[in-house]
Order: C-alpha cells, then structure tokens, then sequence
C-alpha cells in the first residue's frame, strides 16, 4: 500500500527543482478577455534587454465584429485608448506610435478608430540606470490600459497586465505584429524647400484652408483621406473638398461649431491606399473664438456606469437541478479514465485490509473527507481568482506547464514505488516512515485528495451545466455545487466501505498482492507518458524533452536513497546535486509557453475563433465546434472515436458543416468567455451553431448517433 503522506512530503524534491527554474515564468498576466475586445500585451526585443538596445512593447486589441476603439483624437466622440505603464529603474516608456486609423461615419458625424485587429506599440528606452536582478534576470512590465469599445453603444472597458522580458535572450514570438504595426504607422513628411511655398494651414473664415507640399508623387491625383491629430477643431462628420494643383495639395475643411482647441501647429496625417504621410502645419491667422469644454452629461455618465456594470443573464438552470446534476457527474466520475490509477490504489488497500471492517469504514470516510475537501478548495480557488479578473474554467490548474510536471514527477514517484523500487521506510528517519501506521486516517484523507487531483480535469456527463452556472451563482450556493460533485464521486468508494459483502467477495491477503502491486505500477507510467504529451502540448518538444530529463534525475535520486551505507551518501548528494542544476537549466523551457499549433492545410479541423463562428453562421454555413484540451482524456477519447468515425465525416461533408477546434490546453481567456456564454465550464463541450437557431450543446462523452441525429436536423 502506497503511503500517501510520506509521497507528498518526497514530492517536494522535486518540484524544488522545478520551481527554481521555472515559477517566475507563470507570473504573467498578458490577456484581458471581455465579450467585444481581447486585449493582449506583447513585447518585441529581438536583440535582448540591454542599455542602447531598441525594445518594444505593445497592446493588441482584437474587436469583436462591428465593435471598435478609437485613435488618439477620437473625433466627434469616444475617447482614445490610454496606458499607463509601470516600468522598473532605468527604463523609460514613449509615446504609443499609433497607426493609421479608419474614418467610421455614425450618422451625420464620424469618428477615428480602429476595427478588426490593431497593435498600439510604444518603444521602451533602456538606459545605463538598468540593472536587472541576478535572481530574476527579467525586464518586468506592468500596465494598466483603459479603453471605451462602441458598436450602437459605448462601454468603458480596462485591464491590468503583467509581463516578462527575458534580459538575456531575445524575445520575437510577435516579431510580424510589431511589423505589421509598424508599416502601418504614417512616415514623417519631409518640409518643402527651395522656392515651393511651405505648408500650412489657413484660417478663412469658419473653414481652415491647408495647403500641403512634398506629397510622394504617386499620390498626385489621388483623393486623400484627412485625419488632424488635434481634436475638437474641425467639423469630423461634414463634407469638404479637396484638389491638387500640380505638386500641391489642397483641402478646405470646415471648422467645428463646438471647436475648444486653437493649436499654433497643427499635426495631420493624410493617407491613401492605407498608407500615411504625417505633417506638422503651421497655422496662419487668428482663430475665432472657441467655446468652452462642455462635460459629460449626467445621464451619459450613468448609461456608461451601467453598461459597464451589466451583468450576464441568469442561467435557466434551477440550484435543485444543479445539484442533482453535480451529484450524478462525481458518480461517473469514477468511471473515467483519470481516476483508473487511483481507483487501482484503492483496490490495493481493500485487498490488504479485507478483514478489517472498522478499518474499512474509518478509511472510507477519510477517503470522502479528502475528496469533499480538494473540491471545495479546487472550488474556492476558481470563484476567487475569478473574482480577481481572471478567465478560468474547471481543469485550470492543468492549464499550467509546471502544475503538470510536478503532477508527472507525483506519479513517476508512485509508479516507483508500486514496482518496488524503493520504500519510505528505507531513506526516511523512523519516526516519519511509521506515521502511516500510526495515522491511516491521514493517509486515506490524503489518498481522496490525489484522487482529485488527477480527475478534476475530466467533465463527466451532467457536470456541465452544473459546473457553468455554479460561477454565476452566490459564492455559497457554488460551493454546494463544487461539494456535490465531491459527494457522488466519494459515494461508490464510502458505500464500498461500509458493505460487508464488498469485503467478503474480496480474495485473502496472500503473495498474489505483491504481483498485483506491481502491475499497478503501469498505469502510474501512462499516466506519467500522458502527462508529459500534456506538457508537449504546451511548451513544444523543448519542454518535454527537458521533464523527460527531470524525471529521470528524480528517479536516480529516489533510487540512491534507497542505497545503505556510504555509497548511499556519495550517490545521493551526486544526484541531488545533479536534480537540481538540471531544474535550474532546463526548468524554464517546461514553464515556456509555446504558439498555439496551426492545423495542417487540407486539415478538415480548422482553428477555431469567435469572428470566425460569426463569419460561417452569417453566411449560412452550420458549424461544428470541437471545445477540446490535450489534459483531457474523455476529449482524446472522443477525438479518436466519435469525431473520426467515417459515417460522422461523411454527415459533416454532406451538410457541409465547418469543424473549428477550440483548444483550451493553454489558458485562452476567448475560449473560457465562449464557454461561459453556453453555460459551460469546462471541457469537453460540443456545440452545433446554424443560422437562425439557437446553439445546440452535445453531451459530455459523445456518441456517434447523437452526432449524426443533431447533423440530421441541420
């Protein structure tokens, strides 16, 4: 029997190692998810950190369709996006190198912004003053950006970020949004010189008169778009006009009735063929009077709290049928394939115990303590992290690269042990090695716990919903959901407990265990083999290679100490010592976090996205969506069995129906938001979207009839 406490305790050996190469990677927060805008801070430093080196940083603002933000003078309403960084000693951030914005007409007036996809960069100035810290050799940034989305409304919106950037290796995973950014920013047009007239800007009457000299003469000819940087000076919305007069450029634009701003210069850009040229204007003439900023209207004000503020609407979902649905879900709990191994270390302990009926109920009911417990405080962490901000769904804790190599190192050492390999009892002191037999209450406790641990990534069937409206309800009627779903997957094992037939029918203690424990040590090694796929998932071949590596460290230490006498000190202090300059070295690589995979082309599984659902629905296309992780086995499951069987495919082809795949084995904060719109949180989910009907939610472990029965209908 495995002594659960003394392996948690060994455990930390190894997640020492882990943690000293690789913590301070899962610090960052780069996302901020909302249900119009996903905004994401990048960094781009190709030639590292360093005094004189050039290192920029930057928010990508991707819109929902039909939304939009606004350009540094917004026009006629709206507010430019704002940022507000906060930057370590000796690191100096500029101004946001805005790109060439899109004139938006909303009715008889306009505004400057931007649609779709826009990175907002700002370079970052490294002087001599920068000295990063030996222990964490990181250019750490942090920014707080507030931004106003509209569509028919306004919503402010804001986030907080942090990010970490490398001093000594060069960062340029977004090296083409930066590019992108960059081409699309308005070059600096050069003065006139010689007898050319320079360029300005005219005041006649309640128009302003520019003439604008140096213009590429590819553009000679062209209708120019307009965009002053100044706000509130000229008419955003109303007609203008505009010529050229040979390699002058000439435009009259009328002057704001509401105009408060009277700039001496006035910089503008002008564009064409999504190209811009900016220029800095000299004013002639004397402005007429302005009128005084008028403030935000009282109601205004409110509507903007409000929206703001608007919550989602409440499921349909009763509490009653949550409950009886999470109750349900942690009884077939245990029949999925994340519980096996730890169902095979319960069955030891049976066997062992057979005759023991007081022992039997007592570990029972520890078993089911620990198991309620790890719920409630798997629970508790979600609701209040998400409470903070954060866009997180059951299974979250898997979404971490280091939490998966530390569960990997929990199960090599169990599968060690189950094989034989080494004892407790043989490198603990005796006091510690002997608090199994005087605690075994404590080891079942602990032994619900690990159960836990490895099936909190599985949604079984009925846990769905459930799990989607307990993060919208108060935090104790969540909690209940959380502790019914620990109570129906502690039920089985607690009634097992207290049946005397479950222990009669059990074979007698005898040498056919010594066997049996040694074969449950495969499974451990699946799972250890899945673990590490998980984590290649994550963090590239580089990280899986590298926990490979670790854990063959960890498993050479755990064999050292099994040695006695001198060699025992000479081998182990090797292989402590071996562990943990291994950890320092490669440890980061398992905490990086890799590209999300491209499907191959010619792939009928495409990468899903939110605009793209809306695109496909639009048009009247049905689509599919596969809402997947690598860390869950019922989605494997289902991928290599439902969603591969050949009458499906061909259902699919026939409707043509579009596959998107949602993979959430990486923190997505788009996808948590998507699950949380179908009342679900966690995965796996199925979902069948068609033009002019309601999405329609599959079932948790997928059947090839149901598939086909929901295509049937399309």
């Amino acid at each position: 029997m495995i002594r659960t406490r003394l392996l948690f305790a060994s455990l930390l050996l190894a997640s020492q190692a882990l943690l000293t190469g690789a913590a301070a990677q899962n610090t960052s927060q780069t996302v901020v998810q909302t249900e119009r805008v996903r905004a994401e801070l990048m960094a781009h430093a190709p030639q590292g950190v360093a005094p004189g080196r050039q290192v920029w940083v930057g928010l990508q603002l991707a819109h929902q369709s039909e939304w939009h933000t606004y350009w540094k003078n917004s026009g006629d309403s709206g507010l430019p996006t704002v940022l507000e960084w906060t930057l370590p000693p000796g690191v100096e951030a500029g101004d946001i190198a805005w790109p060439l914005p899109k004139k938006i007409p909303i009715g008889t007036l306009a505004n400057y912004g931007y649609e779709g996809t826009v990175l907002l960069p700002v370079p970052l100035t490294i002087t001599p003053a920068f000295k990063p810290s030996l222990l964490a050799a990181d250019l750490e940034v942090k920014l707080k950006a507030s931004w106003l989305v509209c569509k028919k409304e306004c919503i402010p919106e804001e986030g907080s970020f942090t990010l970490k950037i490398p001093a000594r290796s060069t960062t340029a995973l977004n090296g083409q949004a930066f590019a992108t950014a960059s081409a699309a920013q308005p070059r600096p047009l050069l003065p006139a010189t010689g007898v050319i007239p320079e360029s300005h800007v005219r005041i006649d009457g309640n128009a302003l008169a520019l003439s604008v000299q140096g213009l590429p003469l590819a553009l000679r000819g062209k209708t120019l778009d307009f965009f002053p940087e100044t706000p509130e000076v000229i008419e955003t919305g109303a007609q203008w006009t505009q010529e050229w007069k040979g390699s002058e450029w000439r435009a009259r634009v009328p002057l704001s009735a509401q105009r408060s701003n009277s700039p001496a210069v006035l910089p503008v850009v002008l564009a064409a063929d999504r190209q811009g040229w900016r220029a800095e204007l000299k004013v002639l003439g004397a402005w007429p009077a302005a009128v005084a900023v008028a403030a935000v209207p009282p109601a205004l004000d409110a509507a903007l709290r409000s929206n703001a503020a608007s919550q989602p609407s409440t499921p349909s979902l009763t509490l009653a049928a949550a409950l009886l649905g999470a109750l349900l879900g942690g009884l077939l709990l245990n029949l999925m394939p994340c519980v096996f191994p730890v169902l095979a270390i319960k069955v030891v302990g049976f066997s062992r115990h057979a005759d023991d009926r007081r022992g039997h109920r007592i570990a029972g009911l520890a078993y089911s303590a620990g198991v309620l417990a790890s719920f409630l405080a798997l629970g508790a962490l979600m609701l209040a992290l998400r409470a903070a901000g954060e866009q997180l769904g059951w299974g979250f804790q898997l979404q971490s690269p280091l939490v998966v190599a530390v569960l990997a190192a929990l199960f090599t050492l169990i599968g060690l042990n189950l094989a034989g390999l080494f004892e407790f009892g043989s490198f603990l002191p005796s006091g510690l090695a002997s608090l199994e037999a005087r605690h075994p209450v404590a080891n079942a406790f602990l032994s619900g716990v690990l159960a836990v641990a490895i099936a909190s990534p599985c949604t079984a069937p009925f846990m769905g919903a459930s799990l989607g409206l307990a993060i919208a309800l108060p935090a104790a009627q969540a909690l209940l959901v959380f502790a019914a779903i620990g109570a129906g997957m502690a039920l089985p094992y607690l009634a097992a407990s207290w049946a005397p037939a479950v222990a009669r029918l059990l074979p007698r203690p005898g040498a056919w265990m010594d066997i049996f424990r040694k074969l449950m040590a495969f499974p451990m090694f699946a799972t250890v083999a899945w673990l590490v796929w998980v984590l290649g998932q994550q963090s590239g071949i580089d990280g899986a290679g590298a926990l490979l590596a670790l854990l063959v460290a960890l498993s050479m230490l755990v064999w050292a100490l099994s040695l006695r006498g001198r060699t025992r000190s000479v081998l182990a202090t090797l292989a402590a010592v071996c562990l943990a300059a291994l950890g320092w070295a490669v440890g980061p690589s398992i905490a990086a976090t890799q590209p999300p995979q491209q499907l191959a082309a010619g792939d009928a599984w495409q990468v899903w996205t939110p605009a793209r659902v809306e695109q496909l629905v639009a048009a009247g296309q049905p689509v599919f969506v596969d809402f997947t992780a690598a860390w869950c086995v019922t989605c494997q499951y289902n991928k290599k069995t439902t969603l591969a069987n050949g009458a499906v495919l061909a259902d699919f082809k026939a409707k043509n129906v579009a596959l998107l795949r949602a993979d959430w084995t990486r923190r997505d904060p788009a996808i948590t938001a998507a699950l949380g719109q179908l009342g679900r949180n966690g995965v796996p989910v199925y979902v069948v979207y068609n033009k002019g009907s309601a999405p329609a939610v599959l079932s948790e472990v997928l059947g090839v009839e149901e598939v086909r029965s929901a295509i049937a209908k399309l």
